[in-house]
């Protein structure tokens, strides 16, 4: 537990969610006293934390939580390509205006640092609308530390995997398909290029970035290496001993990049590799254990 983080108090909005509540416990773990904001209450609240449920547009709500805080963390967003291609008002309303009524609620309450998740998809030129809200998000960012002082970090996500995922997740969706159905079917390009990184070295590095070397700076945290989707596929079909189950869909992907999302170049992120890592394999491990004891107990 560090020392420098006794009794330090830490708010996270969205931090009932799958990356959300990992960074919780690792924030809990170095000492910082945590409260969560979501509009669920998460099922891995611990004893040592605290829970608000409530709609991230509520400003009477944010100030409850963020009062007193030096450190936010602001996870709330509609992530799902998809879905804010779908709806992008509502994109727009949760990941911009809400990201700005957190932010000048932590102006108000004079807030050390705001941590910010952001995503790889602002190099894109994809992403659609949920691209478009993370770079007008980012800005508003880097706007408020220019306008106010307001201190941050952007933490720039790949693609994330492990336990507490769920059907919104990529690789969640085809171990699930491949346990339950026995094939492992890919919905997009054979030729497809992603750096999956666990979601516990994620959350890890999260609570690394509030160091003073990365404040006012942009991180990216991806994996360890470029890795190609049929690759992982074929590993994940070794694995669970479909040797010949892997089937790619083609279809109109939209939204979603290919080889690369570095098309659009924003401030320049930082990556940061952590020095201890989950192995992509044992990583698939844990998640196939999860899933087949959710789906025995269901």
């Amino acid at each position: 537990m560090s020392s420098s983080a006794q009794n330090i108090k830490a708010c996270v909005i969205g931090g009932s969610g799958f990356l959300g509540s990992h960074v919780c416990d690792h924030l809990s773990d170095a000492g910082y006293v945590v409260t969560i904001l979501d509009r669920v209450a998460s099922p891995w609240l611990r004893s040592d934390q605290q829970m608000l449920v409530g709609d991230l547009l509520d400003e009477n709500l944010l100030d409850e939580a963020i009062s007193g805080c030096a450190v936010v963390f602001n996870f709330a967003a509609i992530a799902d390509l998809d879905k804010a291609l779908s709806t992008p008002i509502d994109t727009a309303r949760v990941n911009v205006l809400g990201n700005v009524l957190v932010l000048d609620a932590c102006r108000r309450h004079s807030v050390r640092r705001f941590m910010y998740a952001s995503t790889v998809y602002v190099y894109s030129r994809e992403g659609g609308f949920y691209r478009c809200s993370k770079q007008a998000a980012e800005q508003y960012v880097e706007e408020y530390q220019r306008a106010y002082g307001l201190d941050y970090t952007i933490l720039r996500y790949g693609s994330l995997y492990g336990p507490r995922s769920d059907n919104s997740n990529g690789l969640f969706r085809i171990v699930q398909d491949a346990i339950q159905k026995g094939v492992i079917r890919y919905v997009g390009s054979p030729e497809a290029m992603r750096e999956y990184i666990h979601v516990e070295d994620a959350a890890r590095a999260s609570v690394t970035a509030l160091g003073s070397e990365f404040r006012n700076a942009s991180v990216v945290l991806t994996g360890q290496e470029v890795m190609r989707v049929s690759d992982l596929l074929k590993m994940l079909a070794e694995i669970l001993g479909l040797p010949d189950a892997v089937e790619f869909v083609e279809a109109d992907y939209e939204g979603h990049y290919v080889r690369t999302p570095y098309a659009y170049q924003p401030k320049l992120g930082l990556k940061y590799v952590p020095p201890m890592h989950v192995d992509l394999g044992q990583g698939l491990l844990q998640l196939i254990n999860e899933l087949q004891d959710s789906n025995t107990v269901s």
